[in-house]
This record gives C-alpha cells, structure tokens and sequence, in this order.
C-alpha cells in the first residue's frame, strides 16, 4: 500500500507522493469496516424541497449542510464520508471562488478531505441549481 497519512478520521488517507500536491482532497481513501452509506445527490434545497436560491458559494454551503443532515439521519458524521463528487454547472466560478468553498467546506467537514472529484455538466436536474454532491460513507460498527 502507498503512504498512508493520520487523518482525523477512522479510515487511512492515501497520499502517495508521487502524485503531487494535494489540497482539498484525498488520492485515495481505505475505510474501517462499517457499514456503506450512499448520499443521494444534494442540491441547495431547504427543508420545503424548494432550492435556495443563490450565488455557486451559498449553493454549496447549503448542500454541503444537507450532505452533513443525511449522514447524521445514518448515524454518521462528516468525518466518516470516503468520498464526494461535486457536480457543478459552473467550473470557472468553482475556480474563482476557491478560498471561500474552501472555507464553507471546513466549517462543515473540518479537515477530514475524501477522495474527491469535480464534474463540469450542462445542467442539474433542478432548474438554477448549481451544485450538486454526491458521497458515500462508511460508518464504523459500534464496539462492544
């Protein structure tokens, strides 16, 4: 196995240094055992179902929140998610608003960084949605 770093998390993060840099994600991810929670694409909705409408930075605070709601109603935590897609309809403003999705994103999920991917689409589903995320997560099993 390549390099493992400590990580705030029950699973090992893989970071092999030949891949280079990486801020903000994970190369790769090995979960404890537990049990595998798949996330269903959450947009910036509220608790109506209705989008919250916004800029691309509310919209993903918002669905970042909805992400963390899911995962609890699981019995799980930010810290137990391996890996996140984010869909977004805008890349360049994904890129220009870096340092604040990155702030949303802390205030969230703290330092914990899954695997990750970005995905430029046409378009989401829900009409002036801009993000969309996607995860899955393993929750360890209790002990005892």
């Amino acid at each position: 196995m390549e390099p493992a770093y400590p990580s705030p998390t029950p699973h090992t993060l893989v970071n092999p240094p030949e891949l280079g840099p990486h801020p903000g994600f994970s190369h790769a991810v090995v979960p404890a055992p537990g049990r595998l929670v798949h996330l269903a694409g959450q947009i910036a909705s509220g608790p109506d179902g209705g989008l919250v409408a916004g800029p691309l930075v509310d919209q993903f605070e918002r669905a970042l929140t909805n992400v963390v709601v899911a995962l609890g109603a699981c019995g799980g935590a930010p810290e137990h998610l391996v890996r996140l897609c984010v869909y977004t309809t805008d890349v360049a403003g994904y890129r220009a608003f870096g340092r604040e999705l990155g702030r949303a994103y802390r205030a969230h999920m703290g330092r914990h960084y899954p695997a990750m991917a970005l995905f430029g689409v046409v378009e989401l589903f829900e009409p002036g949605a801009l993000v969309e995320l996607v995860g899955e997560a393993v929750i360890p099993a209790p002990v005892g």
